[in-house]
């Protein structure tokens, strides 16, 4: 698996944990300004998705998706969560 060894990458810490510390040390205009632009990405995604099914639709699948612990969904929160620490700390200098 991909993120088999992130607890070695990320030194005692998960990239969920490590996300977190950098969120609380980091310039907070930065971490605003990261965290605007995802939820500014989830409203255009959901505008997308709408615009191809229902709302409802879109809740469902969300429903079944996230109540069923998946590698693939495990690997993608990783990856945003590093992504945005990577975002942070680059500009936090």
């Amino acid at each position: 698996m991909l993120f088999d060894d992130l607890e070695d990458i990320f030194s005692g810490g998960s990239p969920k944990a490590k996300f977190f510390d950098i969120v609380y040390n980091a310039n907070r205009n930065l971490v605003e300004a990261e965290l605007e632009k995802m939820v500014e990405r989830i409203c255009v995604l959901e505008a997308m998705l709408e615009e191809k099914m229902g709302e409802e639709e879109i809740e469902e699948e969300v429903r079944k998706r996230s109540y069923l612990p998946s590698e693939e969904l495990d690997n993608c929160k990783n990856s945003k969560f590093i992504e945005l620490t990577a975002n942070i700390l680059t500009q936090n200098e």
